[in-house]
């Protein structure tokens, strides 16, 4: 089960609010959602998007994960942001899905392969399975995602867009 990467909150959110939840496939088949990470989902109500598109889906798998660390929770972050590093950090080389800059730098540290929702989507470009990276990107940040026009262009410019 190491292979599994395991995804937070917000990229969840954003792939199924903007309707690309299959995009994350692109990175795995299947992905670990750690209970603390469904739990928070579940708290929208069952008429959420997320929420319905967690108890649907086959291959987002509701995992509980390892006790948090020391180390981790030295990081002071978000519950689900500390169970996704606590995946990553118990199975060696697994990637984590996290959007948050303070959890991403605590996976850098502990050298835990991560991947983000930007990411996600300039891989599935370079993959071929979209077109066009600009629209989705657009859609997410329509729906709260924190992207500033700099750090969009300059990664659409690598992604020849």
């Amino acid at each position: 089960m190491a292979e599994i990467p395991a995804i937070n909150t917000s990229p969840l959110i954003f792939f199924t609010k903007g309707n690309y939840l299959s995009l994350l496939q692109v990175v795995s088949q299947e992905f670990i959602v750690p209970k603390v990470v469904a739990t928070e989902v579940q708290a929208y109500g069952e008429s959420d998007v997320t929420a319905q598109a967690l108890a649907k889906t086959e291959w987002l798998m509701i995992q509980e994960t390892p006790p948090v660390s020391s180390v981790i929770q030295s990081w002071d972050l978000g519950p689900g942001e500390s169970a996704v590093l606590s995946w990553g950090n118990a199975y060696g080389g697994t990637e984590v899905i996290i959007d948050d800059l303070m959890a991403r730098r605590c996976a850098k540290a502990l050298q835990i392969p991560v991947k983000g929702t930007l990411g996600i989507v300039l891989l599935a470009k370079q993959r071929g399975v979209i077109s066009k990276a600009r629209p989705i990107l657009e859609t997410f940040k329509q729906s709260g995602m924190y992207l500033s026009d700099n750090v969009m262009n300059k990664a659409l410019k690598m992604v020849k867009e």
